[in-house]
């Protein structure tokens, strides 16, 4: 037989019989790749299968028509095969009546795939398979062999391999991210991986001064779309065309062609995302399984999460101010650009719905929007003056900003008298009435028990009456623990310098009211239909705790 200097030129033998239109089949894992076998490479296997079909001198015609070659591709699903699919449509349009292949694992890691391409769809589309190790197969000239029990288990093999490795790879990632090692491949927009340490990520100052920009701008009160437009008109590249243009070869799955653009999705991704404080977040996604390879959204409670792994962009203070911002309703108005001061900030007291803006002759007020856009019959008109909202606003801010400051100087004070712990009667009852509450739940714990010895109780209804019993004394443990961690606190004092004082006591002069100032202050502000308001402030919880910590330690009682 002659040796064709071209590989890919028609391969002729004598007594012709058949004429085969071969398709060679290569592919090449993620897993292959990591382990470095040279014996699975695409090169190795290419030589193999063009080999073979040199070498054929049974008479039959050999025409190579191509080959398909999947690189760093699992072969446990064939719709994710680019060119084992184009292999499915050549064989369809009647261009390829012989696929050869090294071996199975190549073909099929899923031996459901395996089953049905061999009993149905190779017979039924006429096309003659070939593996060559590994449990050989040759559908045309040993066609019973192909029948063999040896090829199903040989499946079973490779997908069990298949599974195996899937589950040893996604083991040795959880141990990565446990330990806040970033095994991406790419970096998020305002991060690279670390020339040094590929699990590491550095700042990149180009894209990390755009995302600073992002975060400065929206806490300005700039809106998300407002933001889009503005990185678009700048001509700032989005993350994909900036990675891109980098040299990565990254590819935005959600992208469709032309010149990608910054979206309000990926600006609100961006102010989502932890990262940008230094924290490393990971496992937010995850494959369904080694044979299903849909991504699925992962419970935020089972991502791995490890704080300070790298330098921040965003201050915490900052972040949280913005994630506070996302949470509420901040859309802007009709060719508007920067959010109303009190966007996202105003509830209908009754109905719960937002507070819609209007502008009548010259002066702005606020209504009820189901009553205004809805039904004036499901509520009322909850109106109010703009003016008379800011001034009833501010004033509550600086009576807060007041009594902060009355309160730090109070604490000063304490904590710098002579030592004296104090402690808090009301607490010290609490945990004595509920240490009893255990005892006496303890000792009807262990009576029962001897009951249902003696014979008075069923044990059906012994095991009723004592899991009841150890569901009360959890409680009260939990509720003591509670008290306890109270009492602590109270007893260890506190900071003249907690965010609570610090943040009201920077405001001690406040002459007017800014989003800046809501932000920081306020959760949500409702409107009654009297034009009376209601503001709900932060710090609730550490406004309580202070206020205790000077009632007890200041109070006559006190020890």
């Amino acid at each position: 037989m002659a040796r064709a200097a071209n590989r890919q030129n028609i391969v002729k033998v004598t007594n012709k019989k058949r004429i085969w239109y071969a398709g060679l089949y290569i592919r090449l894992s993620r897993e292959d790749k990591r382990g470095k076998d040279e014996s699975e490479s695409i090169t190795n296997q290419r030589l193999i299968l063009t080999d073979f079909l040199e070498q054929q001198d049974d008479g039959d015609e050999y025409v190579f028509v191509g080959e398909y070659v999947d690189d760093g591709v699992s072969g446990t699903t064939d719709e994710e095969r680019e060119n084992f699919q184009r292999l499915l449509t050549d064989i369809q349009k009647g261009k390829i009546n012989c696929v050869v292949v090294k071996n199975l694992a190549r073909s099929f890691r899923n031996n459901g795939d395996q089953s049905y391409y061999l009993g149905d769809w190779f017979p039924r589309n006429n096309v003659r398979f070939i593996s060559l190790y590994q449990q050989p197969i040759d559908t045309y000239k040993d066609p019973q062999n192909a029948q063999n029990i040896a090829v199903p288990v040989q499946g079973v093999l490779n997908e069990e391999h298949a599974r195996g490795t899937s589950e040893s790879v996604r083991r040795t990632f959880d141990k990565k991210r446990e330990k806040g090692l970033h095994i991406g491949s790419f970096a998020a927009y305002g991060y690279q991986k670390d020339p040094e340490d590929k699990n590491a990520l550095v700042i990149d100052g180009e894209a990390a001064e755009n995302v600073k920009s992002i975060f400065a701008w929206f806490l300005e009160g700039m809106s998300k779309n407002a933001i889009v437009h503005k990185l678009n008109e700048s001509g700032i590249l989005c993350p994909s065309a900036y990675k891109k243009n980098k040299g990565m070869k990254y590819k935005n799955p959600s992208a469709k062609g032309g010149n990608p653009l910054w979206c309000a999705m990926t600006v609100s991704n961006i102010l989502k995302n932890r990262i940008y404080v230094g924290d490393m977040v990971q496992g937010r996604y995850r494959i369904k399984s080694y044979k299903i390879h849909v991504q699925e959204t992962v419970p935020e409670d089972e991502w791995f999460i490890v704080e300070n792994t790298h330098e921040p962009l965003i201050s915490r203070e900052d972040f949280a101010h913005v994630q506070e911002l996302l949470k509420k309703d901040t859309r802007t108005a009709p060719k508007e650009k920067t959010l109303y001061l009190f966007s996202g900030f105003l509830r209908c007291a009754d109905c719960g719905k937002a507070m819609t803006r209007s502008k009548a002759r010259g002066n702005v007020y606020y209504y009820c929007r189901t009553y205004k856009d809805q039904s004036k019959t499901a509520c009322t008109k909850h109106t109010i003056k703009h003016g008379h909202l800011e001034q009833a606003v501010l004033y509550a801010i600086r009576q807060q900003v007041y009594i902060a400051v009355s309160f730090s100087d109070i604490v000063s004070r304490i904590n710098t008298a002579p030592p004296q712990k104090s402690q808090s009667i009301r607490l010290n009852e609490l945990i004595t009435a509920k240490e009893k509450e255990l005892s006496s739940i303890s000792h009807y714990k262990q009576s029962i028990y001897q009951d249902w010895k003696d014979g008075e109780l069923t044990h059906k209804d012994y095991l009723q009456m004592k899991e009841a019993y150890e569901r009360q004394i959890e409680t009260i443990n939990e509720v003591i623990r509670n008290l306890q961690e109270e009492k602590a606190q109270l007893e260890n004092g506190t900071d003249a310098e907690n965010p609570f004082l610090a943040s009201f006591r920077k405001y001690g002069n406040i002459d007017k009211l800014t989003r800046d100032i809501l932000i920081e202050f306020v959760e949500t502000i409702k409107v009654f239909e009297n034009g009376n308001i209601s503001v709900k402030l932060k710090f609730a919880n550490e406004y309580r705790r202070v206020a205790e910590y000077i009632e007890v330690n200041t109070h006559s009682n006190a020890v």
